[in-house]
């Protein structure tokens, strides 16, 4: 690198006092901060001089010849002046910089020394990471600061952040499979995950992040213009956010943890029979289970007190997580595969809208997402109403199919969609022993036209193409094998129930 690049760093507000062209054009391979009257002994070539000016004493013209006569022997590239001792840079120290050929630029109050530093590394590692080799790596003074901050406990977003300070205002991305944003450097327009997922499909250059997890919230380091940063430098950014996603994966590890909790005490929450009345009372309803341990559980797993609640069941529980975390400010705890959502009516949010619009892209996660459905119960006012949302939501689990993957509840509007939420093996049951008379050839097909045109004799004989009287005769044949009546409405009901569950 060259003080010219420190100078276009905006950042940093330098601001050069004296230099010409072909000096600035040196190349920088190192720095040093001093503030030693005579430093010759400690410099070496090409390297760049910090000094705060603490050994300036106005009036002494003599003092600053020395002290430039020492760099210049010593063959620096040029010296960086701070100006918060003095409030500027001394006049005499400009003439002796143009009288020893030293550039000279001037470093504001607000940058600190070690801001300058970082940036010599960092562009200094971005330029070597270029090279087509491998005996370069990321400076110990950059690598120390990252990894301190790593073991801070600090989150993906303030190292994606330090990480890429000093290369630009490049574009970076840190997000997951499903397409959701980990980070983004302050450069990088802010992206939904379906914008995300389209960006990364275009191109550009993608970095996997290694690490525990699924395939749905798997991270990938993104950066949309591959030649906006060096390949090594996202590189050694990814070892960084590699250890930084071993502490995500274990926080996310006790909070589904304490979501399976919740859900088991959901689960085994039982509702508890009314008291016999007497025979000419009325009916008393039956008495609502108890909630103190549900509002237990729900406060231990994070979630606000009072409602309206959601329970969501999925095929997968990590699926689940990683759609929910696409919920931004969303308050929730996941189970294995069962999750408690809470709804705040001040957002205004439409979360099941959101969710419907993430859940194709975690059926894209690299073939994971095959048969990927989402039951969604309806919402619960307070606690006593969590358990009936988690049966609600478990139909609506067993209803969604490859036309609609995530089916709610309240969508469960004709009798094929609620037909379709009984379990297989229940319709199994059901259809051989309503139809299992019939077989499977001309008496069944029969019955199937028969009731598709409203138990109409001259539209089914049309339909099969028969006489009206054998339309009859069959029909006659059905009603005395299956036991029904169609003339009767509910026997109507039993037969198209059997046919839609064989």
């Amino acid at each position: 690198m060259h003080v010219l690049d420190l100078l276009q760093l905006d950042s940093l507000g330098l601001s050069l006092l004296w230099g010409e062209e072909t000096l600035l054009g040196q190349e920088v391979v190192g720095v040093t901060a001093t503030d030693l009257e005579e430093p010759g002994r400690f410099l070496g070539p090409g390297e760049l001089v910090l000094s705060g000016l603490v050994w300036w004493a106005e009036g002494d013209e003599a003092k600053a010849d020395r002290f430039v006569s020492a760099l210049a022997d010593a063959g620096a590239t040029a010296l960086l002046a701070g100006e918060e001792t003095h409030g500027t840079v001394p006049a005499a120290l400009v003439d002796a910089c143009r009288a020893h050929r030293v550039p000279l630029v001037a470093v504001p109050a607000r940058t600190s020394f070690r801001a300058v530093t970082e940036a010599v590394y960092l562009r200094q590692w971005g330029d070597l990471s270029r090279r087509p080799t491998r005996l370069f790596a990321l400076p110990e003074i950059v690598r120390g600061e990252l990894s301190r901050l790593v073991e801070e406990g600090a989150g993906p977003a303030e190292l994606l952040e330090r990480a890429c300070a000093h290369l630009g205002r490049v574009s970076c991305y840190l997000l997951t499979a499903a397409g959701r944003t980990v980070a983004r450097t302050p450069a990088a327009p802010a992206l939904t995950a379906v914008q995300a997922s389209a960006a990364v499909a275009r191109g550009g250059f993608r970095l996997h992040i290694e690490g525990a997890g699924s395939p749905y919230d798997a991270w990938q380091l993104f950066v949309p213009d591959p030649d906006a940063a060096p390949p090594r430098v996202l590189h050694e950014i990814a070892d960084v956010l590699a250890r930084c996603r071993e502490g995500q994966s274990r926080r996310h590890a006790a909070e589904r943890l304490a979501g399976q909790e919740l859900v088991g005490v959901l689960e085994s929450a039982q509702t508890l029979p009314a008291p016999r009345a007497a025979p000419a009372a009325a009916a008393a309803p039956a008495a609502p289970a108890d909630t103190g341990a549900l509002e237990e559980a729900l406060a231990v797993a994070g979630l606000p007190a009072g409602g309206p609640y959601r329970v969501l069941a999925a095929t997968s529980g990590d699926a689940l997580a990683e759609a929910l975390r696409h919920l931004d400010g969303a308050a929730y705890a996941v189970g294995r595969s069962v999750a408690v959502l809470h709804e705040d009516p001040a957002t205004g949010a439409d979360t099941v809208s959101l969710l419907r619009s993430v859940w194709p892209l975690l059926g894209q996660c690299g073939g994971a997402g095959a048969g990927l459905r989402l039951g969604v119960g309806a919402p619960a006012a307070g606690a006593e109403g969590l358990r009936g949302s988690l049966q609600q939501a478990r139909f609506a689990l067993t209803a969604a199919d490859d036309g609609c993957p995530v089916r709610e509840v309240e969508e469960l509007d004709t009798l094929g969609e609620l037909m379709g939420g009984v379990p297989t093996e229940v319709r199994s049951v059901f259809a051989a022993r309503i139809l299992g008379a019939l077989g499977d050839g001309m008496l069944r097909e029969t019955l199937e036209v028969f009731l598709a045109n409203n138990c109409s004799w001259a539209r089914t004989a049309e339909a099969l193409h028969l006489h009206v009287n054998t339309v009859h005769y069959r029909i006659e044949r059905v009603e005395l094998l299956t036991g029904r009546d169609l003339s009767r409405l509910d026997h109507k009901l039993d037969l198209y129930a059997a046919l839609r569950c064989g």
